[in-house]
């Protein structure tokens, strides 16, 4: 059996050698899909967030956290685990609020992936990416993140509502022997489609029990593709737990906990429903198996 052989990654805007097909299309290429904000060393207006009135949004570069979201005075802005973003929800109140100022507004602020939220004292908060934003009352000064420390459930936010700081999410391709190229985590772990998705619904079916047997491909941090991986296929989508998800093709991606190395595809044909996925977003030939197979969970579904 071939050994998993991820290739070298490269920034998602930046195009590799595309492999097209058919089924290889994106429908979040325009609207869906984040791109990634480049940014100078500068503080500099976020054109993803502009600014409304008294409330006014700008980027900002943390030593070791990349691009984050800052407000008019270059303080870092977090998200909170416990709020929600579909729908927004803000939960930090009392005692919290003193800690975790919220970022509050008057009158709408518009721009795409900003709104606001009714917090339950009220007030109208700034909302990116869905999720309620706040300050750190111990943050020093502009371009300080001290709150990145403040526990598990507190991240600074980037200008389109991710975890600043996040890993990247690496697609790679390898060749499985009986099955061809497929793609690949940045472990060379194969990549499966869930058929029950559906293509370019843009939700992913695969929750709870089932997210633990075919754990999503996180996507709250930056993308980025091998060489010979359309990147324009490439988007993501938010996961109905409020975290983001990597999807190719329209398809919603996962791994399979029971492939034990990589180079495996154990789950290929699981259920009727599960099946490796392509470079060029389509699902690996059903009629086709892995030289190597190991035994698969048979409820319905697949998992």
């Amino acid at each position: 059996m071939n050994r998993a052989r991820p290739a070298a990654a490269a920034p998602i805007a930046l195009a590799g050698l595309a492999l097209v097909a058919a089924c290889g299309t994106n429908p979040y290429a325009t609207s869906g899909a984040v791109r990634p904000v480049v940014l100078g060393a500068q503080q500099q207006p976020a054109s993803a967030v502009p600014a409304g009135s008294g409330v006014q949004l700008i980027s900002s570069t943390v030593d070791g956290l990349g691009t984050v979201l800052a407000d008019a005075e270059g303080h870092t802005l977090y998200r909170y685990a416990k709020d929600a973003a579909k729908p927004s929800k803000a939960t930090c109140a009392g005692p919290c609020a003193m800690t975790w100022p919220p970022l509050v507004s008057d009158v709408p602020v518009p721009g795409a992936g900003v709104g606001l939220v009714t917090r339950p004292d009220g007030r109208k908060q700034v909302t990116v990416g869905g999720w309620p934003v706040y300050r750190y009352a111990k943050d020093t000064g502009p371009g300080v993140a001290l709150g990145r420390e403040a526990g598990a459930d507190w991240a600074a936010i980037t200008p389109t509502g991710e975890k600043a700081g996040s890993e990247p999410a690496t697609l790679g391709t390898t060749d499985v022997d009986g099955l061809g190229p497929v793609l690949t985590d940045s472990g060379g772990r194969t990549l499966y489609l869930f058929t029950q998705d559906g293509k370019g619904s843009g939700k992913s079916t695969c929750d709870a029990a089932c997210a633990r047997k075919w754990p999503p491909l996180p996507a709250d941090g930056r993308i980025t593709v091998a060489d010979g991986i359309d990147a324009g296929l490439v988007g993501r989508i938010r996961r109905a737990d409020g975290t983001s998800q990597v999807t190719v093709g329209g398809w919603p991606v996962y791994t399979h906990a029971q492939d034990g190395a990589p180079g495996e595809a154990s789950g290929h044909g699981a259920g009727g429903t599960w099946y490796a996925l392509e470079p060029n977003g389509c699902k690996a030939d059903p009629a086709r198996r892995p030289a190597v197979r190991q035994a698969v969970a048979t409820s319905p579904g697949g998992y």
